[in-house]
């Protein structure tokens, strides 16, 4: 059933600090780097390293030095936690251990990496839990260590937005988040289709998945931020090199954008609900029109030609509806909600090199979130205590695969 979005298009509200971009410029410059394992920011994978200024982050179709079998294998070596309460965004800190939001809660923990043991970080004043909206994506600044920063999208009473907060762990369990700074508003919000998932790419600039809140039209709306993909700076600015100099707008065409990956060329990988049909992953490049709500899946016949990008791959819905993405060994790793399965996506350059493979078909339920781990492995977020899902005994936990 589809519902209205509560509201249009807000004016975008934004903040600036010119000593911090200039330096944060001056450091692209320069070729630094957002580096790769533990310390790694966003919420969906490793970064690689970084680009310089003003980089669009565009896909070469070069194939990769060594392109990974066509079959691979996942193996559940343990599982870190249990207990969690709709978990949803994940970051992974310095150090290795993991942040996770509670959609339904609008709190932070944080789950260390050693013994899974979990300590509550704090609450985010504002957050409106409804349908699929509430506390959701997660990143870390690139700049953590100087910064402490942590960034949040979450739902309103009146939008989505993006704020950063500082972490002081140093304070006492429950109070180690600090108030909001709002950086971006005015995302639309619904029942349905917000969006969520944010992530640092390699050129340190902040990249957030949104949803067209079930409102067909907003996808197609060029001035509404619902159905995109947006990229801003850490204070929530249009980057140079965007489409639009005045504009966070990457690309748009998009139902529900829910994850969000670089794999080792840099290309930015997303993935995305379909409606009744097909579910798909795309290769993004900015300004591209992704086709919904003309298009649900691959263009055919009269459509094909018109202009829309077609995913690189695509899935019935009772096999997908998927979540959250991670780059790893060569592949992109897809968690799948309703299809209760991991799929993993082989790929040479911009080509996959064989039809996408499921795993743990039906073992965990449902699955929200995946995460690279930093040494191949990846961490997988169950989504069980969602409202949707069948809990289990122990719902909602986090495992640690090893994958190939």
């Amino acid at each position: 059933m589809w519902r209205p979005a509560d509201e249009r298009t807000p004016a975008v509200q934004r903040r600036s600090r010119t000593a911090v971009l200039a330096a944060a410029s001056l450091l692209l410059a320069a070729g630094c780097s957002s580096g790769g394992g533990p310390a790694a920011t966003g919420g969906g994978s490793a970064a690689p390293k970084g680009t310089a200024p003003g980089a669009t982050a565009s896909p070469s179709a070069a194939p990769s030095a060594t392109a990974p079998p066509a079959k691979g294998s996942v193996k559940v070596v343990g599982t870190l936690t249990t207990g969690l309460k709709s978990p949803w965004g994940v970051a992974v800190l310095p150090g290795g251990d993991l942040l996770v939001a509670s959609r339904d809660t609008g709190t932070i923990v944080r789950v260390s990496a050693e013994n899974g043991k979990t300590t509550k970080v704090g609450s985010v004043p504002g957050v409106d839990p409804g349908g699929e909206g509430g506390m959701l994506g997660l990143a870390v600044s690139p700049t953590f260590g100087a910064d402490r920063e942590v960034y949040a999208y979450f739902t309103t009473a009146s939008d989505n937005r993006i704020a950063r907060m500082i972490y002081d762990e140093k304070r006492a369990p429950g109070d180690q988040l600090g108030a909001p700074d709002t950086i971006l508003r005015g995302i639309p919000k619904g029942e349905i289709h917000n969006g969520g998932r944010i992530a640092f790419g390699p050129d340190k600039m902040l990249y957030a998945g949104t949803g067209e809140t079930g409102d067909t039209g907003l996808a197609q709306d060029k001035e509404s931020l619902g159905g995109k993909i947006l990229r801003m700076t850490p204070d929530g600015e249009p980057v140079h090199g965007n489409p639009r100099a005045d504009s966070v707008i990457y690309d748009y065409g998009h139902r529900n954008v829910q994850g969000l990956a670089w794999d080792d060329g840099k290309r930015l990988w997303a993935s995305e609900f379909g409606q009744n049909t097909w579910d798909e992953l795309n290769l993004v490049e900015p300004g591209k029109n992704y086709g919904w709500p003309e298009v649900e899946g691959k263009a055919k016949g009269a459509q094909s030609g018109s202009g829309y990008t077609d995913p690189v791959e695509q899935w019935k819905t009772k096999d997908a509806s998927p979540s959250g993405i991670a780059y790893a060994k060569g592949s992109i790793w897809m968690a799948s909600l309703r299809g209760e399965r991991l799929w993993r996506i082989a790929l040479n350059g911009t080509e996959p090199v064989a039809a996408p493979q499921a795993f743990l078909k039906g073992t965990y339920g449902r699955l929200r979130t995946v995460v690279a781990a930093g040494d191949g492995s990846l961490w997988l977020v169950t989504s069980n205590t969602d409202g949707r899902g069948k809990p289990r005994k122990g719902d909602d936990r986090i495992l640690r695969l090893k994958v190939s």
